[in-house]
């Protein structure tokens, strides 16, 4: 639901910037946040909003979501992989200065019971930056992290244990939202504080549960956890989305928005990338047919112009204002927005889990047996149609006239039920069924959570590529620049930021390869 109240002043995130938090209440990361946690919190869910516009921005140049557009050159390493310590920066500085503002709240609720909600919140909110960056660099500082001046220098946790630490934190805040009841003159998280759920506790169990899971399911095989049971609140059944009042002002509007689409002032946000050609063969029929995503999603859908990423030349398209992922036809930039799709308005939510994720998650859950009971199959549908679900929904959450995303996904079954990637029928193997599974993730992230899509295919190897001489842009999204070394020609991981080098030279690991260097879980 749409909060009333504006959390602070919303700074600009660009392609190459870090994500400024709204009303950055610690200025110095290094010394400790003064202001109450009822303040901080609606402040740090905006600044983690932002920070997963960037994860987003990052994922989809590597997954196979976007392509550079014609008219720009120089795109350097965004092409050849071959990553410096100062490509994709942000991602690191992002996490931890929302993580510094977490923890300040843990540190002023922890001794404090009638607190628990905020403090499990914090520590939910904590686990979900800290897996964003262990899967972008694998071993972080973490157990030494977060003291400011206490530790400028601190140690890195292996990769392994801090997963395995996440999944009791979120564990131990499930377990103090259950207790917060009973505690006498508990504190209730007021809809104005949180900008997620509105004060929604299941909600936020729900949440818990979900990111557990994706935490099980990554470090499967690798990490042995405490507790692999989940709490009966149950996983995620509607999107996890933060808005505090996103409108269309200045340093106010919706983050993903404000990259992509138009500034407040309606001049045009980034044009220099366009739709990749292999993942667009998921709608256009090449690979599946997938019209009413495809529309809900795309500018001029289903004639879009496409690129293959490091192709470049007269002939690559430029994009127009707005970029080709805000599909209306309405290009002016002081009143774009009501829209479907990844986009959507200035005043649209900004998407941190979704139903469609967690469905997946649960699907693949059960036909790993992380999930002892459940049906696959049901599981793997309902991800489907919660996908059309998010895609099809308005900013103010209802959908244009004559849509409707259960009939279009039922559509869209009937359309691709040659397919096993659609029809869970006919994947005969429990690895088939994986291959779906993640496929329809990849389909339902796009542009949504990309960085998500990118770890799930160094996970998995899904959605598959062709990796021989001469495959072209719809059988794989190697850029045609690409240096690396790999088999599928793709990246593994970007290297820590030179900061880590300068300032905390004795502890960030050596020799990182962005070709060999794998994330623990990755294949």
């Amino acid at each position: 639901m749409k909060k009333a109240l504006i959390i602070g002043l919303m700074g600009a995130v660009t392609l190459s910037s870090s994500c400024k938090k709204y009303f950055d209440i610690n200025d110095n990361p290094n010394s400790a946040t003064t202001a109450t946690p009822v303040l901080i919190l609606p402040q740090v869910l905006t600044a983690t909003a932002s920070m997963v516009n960037g994860y987003n921005t990052y994922g989809a140049q590597l997954v196979g979501y976007a392509a550079n557009a014609g008219g720009f050159g120089g795109f350097g390493t965004a092409v050849t992989y071959n990553f410096s310590t100062n490509d994709n920066s942000a991602r690191w500085s992002s996490a931890y200065d929302v993580l510094n503002d977490y923890q300040s709240i843990l540190n002023s609720t922890d001794t404090l019971p009638v607190m628990k909600r905020y403090n499990a919140v914090a520590r939910i909110m904590k686990a979900h930056a800290f897996q964003l960056l262990v899967d972008a660099y694998n071993d972080i500082p973490y157990e030494e992290a977060l003291k400011g001046l206490q530790n400028l220098t601190p140690a890195y946790t292996d990769a392994k244990v801090i997963y395995k630490d996440l999944a009791d934190q979120l564990d131990k805040a499930i377990a103090d939202i259950n207790a917060a009841p009973g505690v006498t003159n508990n504190i209730e998280l007021s809809a104005t504080a949180d900008v997620m759920f509105a004060g929604n506790m299941t909600k936020w169990k729900q949440f818990a549960n979900t990111l557990k899971l994706r935490i099980l399911i990554h470090g499967r095989g690798k990490v042995t956890f405490s507790n692999s049971n989940f709490d009966a609140a149950g996983f995620l059944t509607d999107d996890a989305m933060v808005d505090p009042g996103y409108v269309r002002d200045n340093n106010k509007q919706n983050p993903k928005w404000n990259t992509w689409a138009f500034s407040y002032t309606g001049s045009p946000g980034s044009k220099s990338w366009m739709p990749n050609t292999f993942v667009y063969s998921f709608y256009n029929g090449t690979k599946l047919s997938d019209v009413n995503r495809g529309y809900a999603i795309y500018y001029q859908f289903p004639s879009t112009p496409t690129n293959r990423l490091g192709y470049e030349n007269n002939s690559v398209v430029a994009s127009p204002d707005g970029s080709f992922w805000y599909p209306s036809s309405s290009r002016t930039g002081t009143s774009a927005g009501n829209t479907t799709g990844v986009l959507k308005g200035p005043d649209a939510g900004m998407p941190i889990i979704t139903a469609a994720e967690s469905y997946l998650l649960q699907s693949e859950a059960v036909v790993r047996g992380i999930i002892p009971t459940g049906n696959a199959k049901n599981l793997f549908l309902s991800g489907i149609e919660a996908s059309f679900k998010y895609l099809d929904e308005l900013p103010d959450g209802t959908y244009p006239t004559g849509w409707d995303p259960v009939a279009e996904a039922q559509q869209y079954q009937d359309d691709n039920e040659d397919s096993p990637l659609v029809n869970f029928d006919l994947a005969a193997s429990d690895e088939k069924k994986i291959e779906a599974i993640i496929t329809q993730k990849y389909i339902a992230l796009n542009f949504v959570n990309s960085d998500e899509a990118w770890n799930e295919y160094r996970r998995t190897g899904y959605p598959a590529v062709v990796n021989t001489a001469g495959a072209n842009g719809s059988q794989t999204f190697a850029s045609v620049s690409s240096e690396s070394t790999r088999p599928d020609r793709l990246p593994t991981r970007i290297l820590y930021p030179s900061s880590e080098s300068s300032y905390n030279t004795a502890n960030v690991p050596k020799n990182i390869s962005p070709y060999s260097s794998l994330i623990f879980w990755a294949k």
